[in-house]
C-alpha cells in the first residue's frame, strides 16, 4: 500500500474552490457546501426493511457583515451534516481516507474518519460540535482526503545466501 501524492489526488477530486490552496504534498483539503440540522428521528434494524436514514433540515447561512462576500453558518452544540462541494472518483485498486482538519478540532468540532471507495458523488459527513457555539464560513476546510494505492505484494529480497568467506587480494603485503 502506498500513499498517493497531493497533485495525483486532485486528479481524482471534483468541485475544487481553489486547488492552489487545497492541494497539499499527501492531501486535499476538503470544503463546506452546506449544513443541515438532523431530524430527530432515524432508524436501524437487523434485517434492513424498516431502516430510515435521520432527515435533513437544511440550516440557512447568515452575513455576519453587509460587505462579506460568503456567508456563516451559527452552529450550537450538537451534531450536523455537512456536504463538501468535492466529489470523488477512485480507482479500483485506491481507497480515500477522509479525517478531520486540525483546525476544526482546535475550533471545538470533529467528525468520524472514514473510508471510502469508488464513486462517491456527494461527499458528506456528520459534524460533532462540542464547543457552546461554532462559526464555519462558506467554504471553510474541515477536512483533507487521503489517497492509498493498494499495489502488489511488494518483493521481498531472497534469503542471503550462505557467506562465503571474501576472496583474497592478490596483492602481496609489504
Amino acid at each position: 500500500m502506498e500513499p498517493v501524492p497531493g497533485k495525483e489526488i486532485a486528479l481524482r477530486v471534483s468541485g475544487m474552490i481553489s486547488p492552489k490552496h487545497q492541494v497539499h504534498g499527501f492531501t486535499v483539503d476538503l470544503t463546506v457546501k452546506s449544513v443541515h440540522s438532523i431530524d430527530p428521528v432515524g432508524r436501524v434494524d437487523f434485517g434492513g426493511s424498516e431502516y430510515s436514514a435521520a432527515g435533513k433540515l437544511p440550516i440557512a447561512a447568515q452575513r455576519r457583515n453587509m460587505e462579506d462576500k460568503y456567508h456563516w453558518w451559527d452552529l450550537g452544540r450538537g451534531s450536523y451534516f455537512v456536504e463538501f462541494n468535492e466529489t470523488v472518483e477512485l480507482a479500483d485498486d485506491e481507497f480515500g481516507y477522509i479525517e478531520p482538519d486540525d483546525r476544526l478540532i482546535r475550533a471545538g468540532a470533529t467528525h468520524a474518519p472514514f473510508y471510502l471507495r469508488g464513486r462517491v458523488a456527494s461527499l458528506e459527513t456528520l459534524l460533532t460540535v462540542d464547543a457552546v457555539r461554532l462559526q464555519i464560513k462558506q467554504n471553510a476546510r474541515i477536512a483533507r482526503i487521503r489517497v492509498f494505492r493498494a499495489g502488489a505484494a511488494t518483493a521481498r529480497p531472497a534469503p542471503a545466501a550462505a557467506s562465503k568467506p571474501a576472496a583474497k587480494s592478490s596483492r602481496k603485503k609489504k
